[in-house]
């Protein structure tokens, strides 16, 4: 039988690079010098990649969940992942990880099985710190989350399904996200990747290209391809913060019931709104800050600190950043007139 010729130059140079039966050199039109550049860069990628493998590697740690219930979390070995952020064995992962669990324990990369305990839990951010009983833990370098860049090189590390130490590389596909956590609140500058991420990966850190933390992998979209969300390391320090010296996130809290109102053009003009919609007050908890200052069923909230307001989502982030037992100033509209209460938030 008469054998067959391929008729492409490319494939006839790759094919006589590996042996196969094709012509010497590489094909007309196709640049050694490039090829050789090609391949220093993908030495480059590969290098960066490999060495934050080695340096993050050792500080991220599958978290192993046993439920109230007496069962062990779906996944069993490795249901999450973790990241050691203090040598002292402080380690961040999700929420939703150790989330009505009695029992955890960490496993390092070294070995060792360790028990760990909840330090303290945040449903708004998805975000949790656990404590593992033994210290002298290798433990992760935080970057700066606020200076990233889209297309930016991003390696995320886990421990998905028990599968210790999986590296996952990509690019940073997008940034200023928004993503509802379990408890309804929206989770701000959300960092959006292409890197391949599975459930037990949900905990593990996010890394740039020198190895330091930008990022805790929270959650991918189930039946779309290359879509995963990481929360940013810069929210996170705050919520860390708060979770180690009061075992909570204190947020500023109203005690109102509250809904998106559309308004026309004109009282979107006259109130000098950004967005043609205001948050209109359908409930107030009996005895809550909204009480006590005086806000009624159906007044209009278009401005809260200073800041314009169009969804209860605007409000949460005001509220968020505002300390409780501050004063805030709410705009509101009531019977057609402008009216500006003084209000004190409570922790909530």
């Amino acid at each position: 039988m008469e054998s067959m010729e391929s008729t492409n130059p490319v494939i006839d140079w790759v094919l006589s690079e590996i042996g196969g039966p094709s012509g010497e050199g590489p094909p007309q039109g196709l640049d050694s010098s490039a090829a050789e550049q090609d391949a220093e860069l993908l030495d480059a990628y590969s290098r960066a990649v490999i060495r934050v493998a080695e340096e993050v590697g050792p500080s991220v740690v599958a978290i192993n969940v046993s439920k109230k219930s007496g069962r062990r979390a779906p996944g069993g070995e490795g249901a999450g992942s973790g990241v050691t952020i203090t040598p002292d064995g402080f380690v961040l992962t999700n929420y939703h990880v150790v989330e009505g669990s009695d029992g955890l324990k960490v496993s390092l990369t070294d070995g060792r099985s360790l028990p760990a305990e909840v330090v303290g839990l945040d449903p708004a951010t998805d975000l949790a710190v656990i404590r593992v009983a033994d210290g002298s833990l290798p433990a992760a370098v935080l970057g700066d989350s606020d200076h990233l860049r889209v297309g930016q090189l991003v390696i995320a590390i886990g421990n998905p399904l028990g599968f210790q130490s999986t590296v996952s590389a990509g690019v940073i596909s997008a940034l200023g996200r928004s993503l509802r956590s379990q408890s309804g609140r929206l989770i701000d500058n959300v960092i959006q990747t292409d890197v391949a991420l599975n459930p037990g990966n949900s905990g593990g850190p996010l890394v740039d290209s020198r190895g330091r933390v930008i990022g805790i992998n929270t959650a991918m979209i189930y039946m779309a391809q290359g879509i995963s969300f990481s929360i940013p390391i810069n929210t996170t320090r705050w919520v860390v913060s708060e979770l180690v010296m009061h075992r909570r996130v204190r947020r500023a809290y109203l005690g109102i019931g509250a809904q998106p109102r559309p308004v026309n053009r004109r009282l979107q003009h006259r109130l000098e709104l950004d967005a043609p919609a205001v948050v209109e007050v359908v409930s107030i908890e009996e005895g809550a800050p909204a009480g006590r200052a005086g806000l009624e069923r159906g007044d209009l909230i278009f401005r809260a600190g200073g800041h314009r307001v169009a969804s209860v989502d605007d409000l949460h982030r005001v509220l968020s950043r505002w300390p409780a037992g501050r004063t805030m100033n709410l705009d509101i509209l009531r019977s057609g007139s402008i009216v500006s209460l003084q209000i004190m938030p409570v922790e909530g």
